[in-house]
């Protein structure tokens, strides 16, 4: 059974990540906040893929869903900066 670390994991071993947070208690299914300068100028679409792309066959493997908000550094700072 996998781990929110492992996967987290995972897809920093693809994706170069300023901040990313896995969410998950049953092992197939996971929730992830990635902000990642690899997503500036991409869509939602284009960013979710760049994940699946970092996990590759985990997806059909061993994850058997994964909710994901991406973000841009700058549109994740924004953010950071609302909060406060």
């Amino acid at each position: 059974m996998l781990s929110a670390a492992q996967l987290e994991s995972y897809i920093k071993q693809g994706l170069v990540c300023d901040y990313i947070k896995v969410q998950g208690n049953d092992g197939t299914h996971f929730e992830a906040v990635i902000a990642s300068p690899a997503f500036v100028g991409k869509s939602m679409v284009q960013q979710h893929q760049l994940v699946y792309g970092a996990l590759g066959d985990r997806m059909r493997a061993e994850i058997h869903a994964l909710s994901m908000k991406t973000y841009t550094p700058e549109k994740w700072q924004e953010l950071k900066e609302m909060e406060k």
